[in-house]
């Protein structure tokens, strides 16, 4: 693939080739120059083809230029391009970033939320659960205690029963 710069040169060259005569008509352009008497106003063919040449040189020069030019603006342009591209992807980045530390913000807020409103349901259940075993504690020893005094009284009784009947005994055999 060939760049404009190329192109213009070859394009160039193929005007001066077109313009250079071939060695025959050179030899017939130095003899009409060599005959003929030189005159001011009158071009020979030669001064227009050299003329002609230096036109298309002149052209070639300018078209190499413009061609220059075009790549500088391009360079521009593309350079240009390439800073914002970076610019937008540098936007695209940090608005990334703050969406991400703005949901990560909300996310802990919300896990915090729900841990605190856990340790307080946590909490309450902890609390009722300790309310009901000291009172299920409570009920127990009662009910013991009063099985306790209950045993004790029967127990006393049999005791006293048992003294009794054994002195009742005793004083029969006394008598």
């Amino acid at each position: 693939m060939t760049n404009p710069k190329q192109k213009a040169e070859k394009a160039a060259a193929e005007a001066v080739e077109q313009v250079s005569p071939s060695a025959e008509v050179q030899e017939e352009i130095q003899e009409q120059i060599e005959e003929s008497p030189v005159e001011e106003e009158a071009k020979s063919p030669h001064d227009e083809m050299m003329s002609h040449a230096e036109r298309a040189y002149a052209a070639y020069m300018e078209a190499e230029r413009q061609v220059a030019r075009a790549y500088r603006e391009n360079e521009l342009q593309v350079a240009k391009s390439h800073k914002k591209a970076n610019q937008q992807i540098q936007k695209d980045y940090d608005e990334a970033v703050a969406q991400a530390l703005k949901l990560r913000e909300e996310a802990l807020a919300r896990a915090i939320k729900a841990r605190d409103e856990a340790q307080q349901k946590a909490e309450v259940i902890f609390n009722q659960a300790k309310e009901q075993a000291d009172n299920e504690l409570e009920g127990t020893v009662a009910q013991a205690t009063q099985g306790r005094q209950e045993n004790l009284a029967k127990a006393w009784k049999v005791r006293d029963d048992t003294i009794d009947q054994a002195w009742y005994i005793y004083s029969k055999m006394t008598k």
